[in-house]
């Protein structure tokens, strides 16, 4: 198997155990009694546990630096808690709310969120191709809340809340970079999925356990171990064999997954106008991915100025 396939199959692999685990929590919220905020605290302790379990095996400096210096623990708490842990509540929130497929192609706002977010803070207008991205997200978000009627609501306020903060989550992914270009990335979220679990520690000690039958815990643990620890593992490998455009591209999985999941077994129901509005929030991903000249030429045009 050569670098390319090895790591298309590792970054389709991923993103498909993400999308998975939407549905997985889709159907444990839709069939018991599971809190979001105790599923969210298992998920990141546990996975946390496991991933600086593995850091700490493979590159135990690493750990003991980020862990040591009061200044990476700055940058630590932060994401751990504006990032990890606010993306990760906010998401499941608005997989109880909604649906996995919405809530999963909602969260493929982020990428226009910080465009616009570096443009206000740069003060200068986005590139021609993050123009386009959000003009075709905002009219793709009116299908997908909407239906094309501006009379109707297909999402209930609440889901739309919880599931546009997700999208705005993604403003405190930007928190780590200065780790991420000193440490590994698997020992820097590691540790934020394991502090933020930590702080979520007091939430789950008061929420009583949900009554699972061993078929619901399977779910669980395919949460924590597929769709978390696996899942990240798997993508953060595939960046080695390909470049990010790829990856962002084969990022796409995750929406599809979740939608054929939610359709196939859940009996999730998508409109024409939710499709038409996915595809279009999904298409931003691989404009944002692809290089406007590459897009150009695709299209016959040669030259871009």
């Amino acid at each position: 198997m050569n670098r390319q396939t090895k790591g298309v199959l590792l970054a389709a692999g991923g993103a498909s155990l993400w999308g998975g685990s939407g549905a997985a929590a889709q159907y444990l919220f839709s069939t018991t009694s599971i809190s979001t905020t105790w599923l969210v605290a298992v998920r990141l302790i546990t996975a946390g546990i496991l991933l600086t379990a593995i850091s700490i095996a493979r590159t135990p400096q690493q750990v003991r630096a980020i862990t040591h210096q009061r200044h990476n623990l700055g940058y630590l708490l932060g994401f751990a808690v504006l990032g990890m842990m606010n993306s990760q509540l906010s998401y499941f929130l608005a997989v109880k709310y909604s649906n996995a497929p919405t809530a999963t192609v909602i969260q493929y706002l982020q990428p226009v969120i910080i465009i616009v977010w570096l443009a206000f803070v740069q003060q200068q207008w986005p590139r021609r191709i993050d123009c386009i991205s959000i003009v075709i997200a905002l009219i793709g978000t009116f299908y997908l809340v909407t239906g094309g009627r501006l009379d109707t609501l297909t999402l209930t306020p609440v889901a739309l809340f919880w599931g546009l903060w997700c999208a705005v989550a993604a403003l405190y992914t930007l928190l780590p970079q200065p780790l991420l270009k000193r440490y590994d990335a698997l020992a820097v979220c590691g540790l934020a999925m394991l502090v933020s679990g930590i702080l979520l520690i007091p939430s789950l000690l008061t929420i009583p356990w949900p009554h699972l039958s061993s078929g619901d815990w399977w779910l669980v643990i395919y949460i924590i171990v597929g769709g978390t620890m696996f899942s990240y593992t798997m993508f953060l490998q595939s960046i080695r064999y390909i470049s990010p455009s790829v990856t962002g591209i084969l990022s796409a999985f995750e929406p599809l997954v979740a939608t054929l999941l939610a359709v196939t077994l859940l009996g999730t129901r998508m409109t024409v106008a939710g499709v038409v509005g996915s595809l279009m929030i999904l298409l931003t991903t691989f404009l944002q991915a692809i290089p406007m000249q590459k897009i150009l030429t695709l299209l016959g045009l040669k030259h871009y100025h």
